[in-house]
């Protein structure tokens, strides 16, 4: 995935023209708590609300305040986990996207990179959820894909969390079958520490009733 497929084309950007409460307008109404300013298709930088708020005439154009510009940006041909990246060293909630000449081309909302994970995660795809905890030396996702297929499974997706200091590290599988019995207990054959396992069989409506909020929550 490319930073240019997850552009959000609804959200415009902010002119020098504009005056203060209409990117405050602007921010309330995509809730965003930064927008880019663009001078015809060249990208100046990205304004945070912090900027702003501040100044006591709201009918200021942004182009007259004396602003000290963060310059966050990805290429279109980028990949997404450079987009990732910024929105997690810098606490954006917007980013960029330029063409290789530095020309606008649009933004990435967080929301839009949210429903990406989604995605990815399978999250709306039924399922269960097994959390091994093994060495890094016998990180093989070949076998543990074997493990899952023997029962007749598949994985849906996977994700690796380490640990500083420690040669051990945590690995999420979501598999598309609720019933897991089998698998476990052909990981525990192989002598797989299995940390946690989630059946949500029972409970598919109210986990996607707790994804709905959490993606709520995010979007405010």
């Amino acid at each position: 995935m490319f930073a240019g497929e997850l552009i959000a084309d609804a959200i415009p950007p902010v002119h020098t023209s504009d005056t203060i409460q209409k990117v405050l307008d602007r921010m309330v109404e995509f809730r965003v708590r930064h927008l880019p300013i663009v001078n015809e298709e060249q990208f100046l930088g990205l304004l945070a609300e912090s900027d702003i708020l501040p100044e006591m005439d709201a009918q200021t154009e942004v182009g007259a305040l004396g602003l000290s510009l963060v310059n966050p940006y990805v290429r279109e041909d980028q990949h997404v986990y450079d987009v990732i990246r910024l929105f997690y060293e810098q606490q954006l909630s917007v980013v960029p996207v330029l063409d290789i000449k530095r020309n606008y081309l649009g933004l990435i909302p967080i929301n839009r990179m949210n429903e990406y994970f989604a995605t990815i995660a399978s999250v709306a795809q039924p399922g269960g959820i097994i959390i091994l905890d093994i060495n890094n030396k016998n990180n093989s996702l070949a076998h543990m894909s074997q493990i899952v297929e023997s029962d007749n499974a598949q994985i849906l997706s996977s994700y690796v969390r380490t640990f500083p200091d420690s040669t051990r590290m945590e690995v999420t599988l979501k598999v598309n079958k609720t019933d897991i019995s089998n698998i476990i207990a052909t990981f525990l054959r192989y002598e797989y520490d299995v940390k946690a396992t989630f059946n949500n069989s029972e409970h598919e409506d109210g986990a996607m009733e707790r994804y709905a909020s959490l993606m709520n929550y995010l979007n405010l």
